[in-house]
């Protein structure tokens, strides 16, 4: 049995997600109505999975969720609201440790939460059996135990630099130039951590450009983008129209939409197209590899696959693979679902495994 702790401030949600979970046969369900009975919950249950809501009245989403993570490290799926503002906080919550997120319904919520019930279950049975890594806040946990007081930890230290305002001025992209080759990754659950562990030690000089297909509702892959540029010495951007594809950028998918290679008189860009129902999680890496092998030499190519649920890109990156190309798993002991990548390793499609702390310089040593 999954053992989940509901949490969420609104009666009729937790109703509601109570009686999505309730339909199944493995799961065993608590709740709680804000963050202090949350974490009252989290001492008493012990779940497995937390499906925990942003905004709450008193202690809020984050800080409830930093408390979990500070006295027993658990899975957490948030709850958010498809808006700038939440996806913000949902981006926030991840680096803090919830492995995913889910969208919370809006409308006519108990019409639409039987559209997203199964996605909902989805997502947490993946979450209930996510890996969390051992050094997730290590530091500051050993702080907190070792504190006097047994109160909540206040004004827990920053951890990441501070991210520019959106109101900066993008600089201006560089002058595109023959690509020799392309970075094309993929990732789904647990992604934005893994993505900034990559994109993060890069140099400003890597040669080849990278296109991300991250698994993500389009009103979060912008803030995504835009929180990766802040943090990498290469520059990120979301592609919302064809771009130019230039050495020295990333080139992040819109959510809702599959992102794809094109050949133009100038050169190889990177664009968004509609959604194609043969592909099931958008946007879709299958897709977006598929483009790069009909335009681009396999030897000029490397896939990297990292966390997430399903299969989405294994397929694909196999094949690239097989016709020249190389790609990089990420291994089992620091993905924090060893779906996609574990697909490609059983399909015999990794030319190189590897933990996540590693596959910037196994990446650096492919591209010449």
């Amino acid at each position: 049995m999954i053992r989940l702790l509901v949490v969420d401030d609104s009666a009729l949600m937790r109703k509601l997600l109570g009686g999505v979970f309730a339909q199944e046969t493995d799961f065993e369900l608590a709740f709680a109505r804000d963050g202090d009975q949350a974490l009252a919950e989290h001492a008493r249950f012990r779940p497995d999975v937390i499906t925990l809501d942003v905004n709450m009245q008193g202690l809020d989403g984050l800080a409830c969720l930093d408390r979990i993570m500070l006295d027993r490290p658990t899975p957490v799926v948030m709850v958010s609201s498809l808006t700038a503002d939440g996806a913000e906080v949902t981006l926030d919550a991840m680096e803090r440790g919830a492995v995913d997120f889910v969208a919370k319904p809006g409308g006519a919520v108990s019409l639409e939460i039987d559209r997203l019930g199964p996605l909902i279950v989805q997502k947490v049975r993946a979450a209930a059996r996510a890996r969390l890594r051992p050094t997730l806040r290590l530091a500051e946990r050993i702080r907190a135990r070792s504190a006097s007081s047994a109160r909540a930890p206040e004004g827990l230290p920053p951890r990441r630099a501070t991210v520019p305002s959106p109101a900066t001025p993008p600089t201006s992209s560089p002058a595109p130039g023959p690509v020799e080759g392309v970075v094309l990754v993929g990732t789904s659950t647990g992604g934005p951590p893994a993505l900034d562990a990559l994109l993060s030690r890069l140099p400003a000089d890597f040669p080849w450009p990278v296109v991300v297909a991250q698994h993500m509702p389009g009103s979060f892959t912008g803030p995504l983008a835009h929180r990766l540029d802040g943090l990498c010495a290469l520059r990120v951007q979301e592609a919302t129209r064809p771009m130019p594809l230039a050495s020295g950028n990333v080139y992040v998918g819109r959510g809702d939409a599959d992102v794809t290679l094109a050949r133009r008189p100038s050169g190889l860009v990177v664009q968004p197209v509609p959604v194609h129902a043969d592909y099931l999680w958008h946007p879709s890496v299958d897709r977006l590899v598929a483009s790069a092998l009909e335009l681009v030499q396999p030897s000029r190519l490397i896939g990297v696959l990292m966390t997430g649920m399903g299969r989405d890109g294994a397929a694909t990156m196999a094949e690239l693979r097989a016709k020249g190309g190389r790609t990089i798993a990420e291994s089992e002991q620091t993905a924090v679902v060893w779906g996609m990548p574990g697909e490609l390793v059983r399909a015999g499609g990794a030319t190189v495994v590897s933990p996540l702390d590693d596959i910037a310089d196994a990446l650096l040593d492919m591209v010449p």
